[in-house]
């Protein structure tokens, strides 16, 4: 955020690599592209606690037969770790993008979660004593230039300020966890560690889902939002996530970070009507543009 799939014989291999990658690299972006645009449907009626859970828990079914073939690496010991990891890494981002999706357009925070690759260099720089160099520095520097000039917009008339910093602050928690997983939960399989992170972060975040869930039941709009937010957007993309990295490499298969704003703004334009402007244009180019040229230094 993998457990290897089965090999199979090298000729077909390399020959449904040719068509099949890309494909599901596409699937996936547009997937979780359209993740932004659920949460912009759902979290006015759901609220941010009574969505995110509904989110963790479809994610972490859909993942715990994973889980449950691996039960033998994850001892008790393990799970507090767990539990700290799935709260910076799932619970509290999932929470400000949604909270985000009830004040700014879909795409906006797709836009901010692309940054997490970026982050993600930043935390391994300042805690963790990885080596940045002064040009990838400077992608740095022009990524967060585009949040600001997407925090300074006006999108249909209102501020997004407050939605930019909060879609910011989950993609600055993704790469903290990142990191974290990187060095305390290496050697496991990956889609096992994202059932027990997404389980113990459905934990977490039940008590103020009840607390908080909406007095008025969300129409069946919002709850087929939801549910393809947490089945397909959450639990089946993880399980394409982790065949793509087993198959082609982590540094391949994250390609697919370029695509998710794309079809987040796309698909919010389509069916929300939410049309892109000139600031979002300018946000995404700096943004993607920074991430591709980190990406391309190491």
């Amino acid at each position: 955020m993998a457990a290897q799939p089965a090999l199979a014989t090298p000729f077909p291999a390399a020959a449904a690599s040719r068509w099949l990658t890309p494909v599901e690299i596409t699937v996936l972006g547009a997937i979780w592209g359209a993740s932004f645009m659920f949460m912009r449907v759902a979290a006015p009626q759901f609220g941010p606690f009574a969505l995110v859970e509904v989110r963790l828990a479809l994610g972490a079914l859909v993942l715990l037969p994973f889980l449950w073939r691996a039960r033998d690496n994850f001892p008790l010991r393990l799970w507090p770790k767990l539990a700290v990891i799935g709260a910076i890494n799932s619970a509290v981002p999932f929470l400000l993008f949604a909270w985000a999706a009830e004040r700014a357009p879909a795409g906006v925070g797709a836009i901010c979660n692309a940054m997490t690759v970026l982050f993600t260099a930043l935390v391994g720089a300042l805690f963790f004593g990885e080596r940045i160099g002064l040009t990838r520095s400077l992608t740095l520097v022009a990524g967060f230039a585009g949040v600001v000039v997407l925090a300074s917009a006006r999108i249909a008339g209102a501020e997004v300020g407050a939605a930019v910093v909060a879609g910011a602050g989950a993609a600055l928690l993704y790469g903290v966890g990142i990191n974290l997983v990187r060095r305390h939960l290496s050697g496991l399989p990956a889609a096992a560690v994202a059932a027990a992170t997404l389980s113990c972060a459905a934990l977490l975040v039940l008590p103020f889902a009840i607390a908080e869930w909406p007095q008025r039941m969300p129409d069946t709009r919002a709850w087929a939002s939801a549910a393809l937010l947490g089945i397909v957007c959450t639990g089946l993309a993880f399980v394409m996530y982790y065949r793509l990295i087993a198959r082609i490499g982590a540094g391949r298969a994250s390609t697919v970070t370029y695509l998710v704003p794309l079809f987040g703004v796309a698909w919010a334009w389509w069916l929300l009507g939410e049309q892109p402007t000139l600031r979002m244009a300018i946000a995404g180019v700096l943004i993607l543009g920074s991430v591709a040229m980190s990406q391309r230094i190491r």
